[in-house]
């Protein structure tokens, strides 16, 4: 399962710097995949503050590789029936709630396109050409036992390590055809 590439593998995260959550989170990753490159995006996202995080990722994925994977905890929802998504793209991968987290990727791509996304402040938005999305439903490929409040170590860090060793999407769960997003400006 191994790639030609080196495994990017880059966070966002409103845990902070004053404990150990995000080393928990690396430290899930680099016991699957040992030689996958970690970045910090940022780790001091306002609590639970969505659309700040997902502004900070539209400001520097685009600069990675289209192989990266993204993964952003920035979970208000955590613990309740949300999704956990992971949306592929020609830029990127990335592993995130299904919470509004990733409006920019999804809008991203000029005017016309940020248009076309719903007025209202969170709705199903339909994924455009070149992109797939799937729900994370297959605990195959995440740590166990899950943490109803720590998704970020359980379900994203895991998932995030095996998709870099190359496991499919498709292994992942299932193939869905919306993902929610706010109105990009």
């Amino acid at each position: 399962m191994a790639s030609a590439h080196r495994a990017i593998v880059t966070l966002t995260t409103d845990f902070g710097l004053g404990d150990t959550y995000v080393a928990a989170m690396k430290a899930v990753i680099l016991s699957i995949h040992p030689e996958a490159v970690l970045v910090d995006i940022c780790h001091t996202v306002q609590p639970q503050n969505v659309l700040q995080a997902a502004f900070l990722l539209s400001t520097v994925y685009g600069y990675f590789p289209p192989h990266t994977v993204h993964v952003v905890v920035v979970d208000p929802g955590v613990g309740t029936a949300r999704r956990a998504v992971l949306l592929t793209t020609p830029a990127g991968r990335f592993l995130a709630p299904d919470n509004g987290v990733l409006s920019y990727v999804l809008g991203h791509g000029g005017p016309e396109e940020a248009d076309t996304l719903p007025r209202l402040p969170l709705r199903g938005v339909p994924l455009r050409e070149g992109t797939s999305a799937y729900a994370l439903t297959n605990p195959r490929w995440w740590r166990h036992p899950v943490s109803p409040t720590f998704h970020g170590r359980d379900v994203f860090a895991p998932v995030a390590a095996h998709l870099s060793l190359g496991v499919a999407p498709e292994e992942l769960g299932e193939a869905i055809d919306r993902i929610l997003a706010f109105p990009v400006p």
